[in-house]
């Protein structure tokens, strides 16, 4: 393990392990009956140093086997020479369970568990419960605090990866809640625009043409009047440019006929544009198209959206069809599909959020138009919206 990726509780416990292992080989060189064993001692202690300061053995699974290997060879080595070296075997555990796969480290501790035990009866120790039982608890012991730690560890792991997930998708949500309101400021901006101020000038400006007509030829108050007219002209035409500033992204780049022709576009993942896998959407221009006021295009869009989204999500239809009319003194729009239809009367407001069809009837009527749906169930949906065009489009 990299010591840079270690936690101060871990640094402490590879400090312990250090000192144990060395105490340990200490204590053995120290014991041991004959020169050998002290010069075993030293080989296993060179070998323990060099694999813990060796990046290859911390970098790669690899290494670390093939040095455990060493390790272990130069254990067994000591073990003949020394009774004393069986007490190595608990720091060895370790070893072997942290750097080892759970399928190699446990038969490895085991064998190592029993190398003790025979190397303590083959030096003519008497043969007692203790001297199968210390080994072998010793072993379990470093079983159960490897593996405990190593599930903690994958515990803390999945924590850490929920709460990033979590922080992530606040951040996503938040951006998301930004940008709904700022889309639906824009629409209220723009609709507050068209309904006070532009509807305001506008009506200035035909009170002061009346004005004008009526003023007698020659009349020293008739350039005020067409000063007067001309500031709420160009106001007005201001105004106008603000409340188009101001149109949601759909109609940036279009009108409102090409806005609701790219909703009906088949999409990458199936037919119905943006929503994803649905009907086959068809749309069609009835009249002469004439250019809207701003909050008759976002309603109009608002409303188209909200019933394809409809049809896609609940109707489970194959075709459907968008009909933007346009007539001498309103413009409508139809959404048929030949889905699965229902019961007009029995609609609740959505749980989910959704514009639903209550909000879309409110749009509409809040500009003097009316809206209507038609269907029952089997027999496909049909929605309506027509709107009075103002005076002078």
């Amino acid at each position: 393990m990299d010591p840079r990726s270690l936690t101060p509780a871990l640094r402490a416990l590879r400090l312990c392990l250090h000192l144990l292992m060395a105490g340990l080989l200490v204590l053995a060189a120290v014991r041991a009956d004959s020169a050998a064993g002290t010069v075993a001692a030293v080989v296993m202690g060179a070998v323990y140093a060099a694999g813990s300061y060796l990046p290859s053995v911390r970098g790669s699974q690899r290494a670390a086997a093939v040095w455990l290997g060493v390790l272990g060879l130069s254990w067994l080595v000591l073990l003949g020479l020394t009774q004393e070296a069986l007490w190595l075997a608990f720091p060895l555990y370790f070893l072997q369970l942290h750097l080892l796969p759970t399928r190699w480290s446990l038969p490895v501790v085991t064998l190592t568990a029993v190398a003790a035990i025979l190397s303590y009866v083959r030096h003519g120790a008497p043969i007692t419960p203790g001297v199968f039982i210390g080994p072998l608890l010793g072993a379990a012991v470093a079983v159960a605090t490897v593996l405990g730690y190593q599930a903690l560890y994958r515990e803390s792991e999945r924590r850490r990866q929920l709460i990033e997930e979590l922080i992530t998708t606040r951040a996503e949500l938040a951006s998301a809640e930004r940008h709904a309101g700022t889309l639906a400021e824009r629409e209220r901006l723009a609709r507050e625009i068209h309904d006070t101020l532009a509807q305001g000038l506008s009506s200035i400006q035909l009170l002061l043409r009346a004005a004008e007509r009526a003023l007698p030829p020659g009349s020293p108050a008739a350039g005020h009047i067409d000063r007067a007219r001309q500031a709420a002209q160009d106001n007005l035409a201001e105004a106008r440019r603000f409340v188009r500033a101001l149109s949601p992204p759909d109609l940036e780049h279009g009108s409102l006929a090409a806005a609701l022709e790219r909703l009906c576009e088949p999409g990458s993942g199936g037919d119905a544009g943006a929503y994803g896998a649905g009907p086959r959407v068809r749309f069609s221009v009835s009249g002469t198209p004439a250019e809207l006021p701003t909050p008759y295009e976002v309603a109009l869009l608002r409303i188209a959206q909200s019933a394809l989204a409809n049809t896609v999500r609940h109707a489970a239809a194959s075709r459907a069809e968008i009909t933007l009319s346009f007539m001498d003194a309103s413009v409508t729009l139809d959404v048929v599909d030949d889905g699965a239809g229902f019961d007009p009367g029995a609609v609740r407001p959505s749980s989910d959020g959704g514009f639903g069809l209550p909000a879309m009837r409110v749009r509409a009527e809040s500009l003097g138009g009316t809206f209507t749906v038609e269907s029952a169930p089997g027999q496909g949906t049909a929605v309506a919206v027509a709107l009075p065009l103002p005076a002078g489009v």
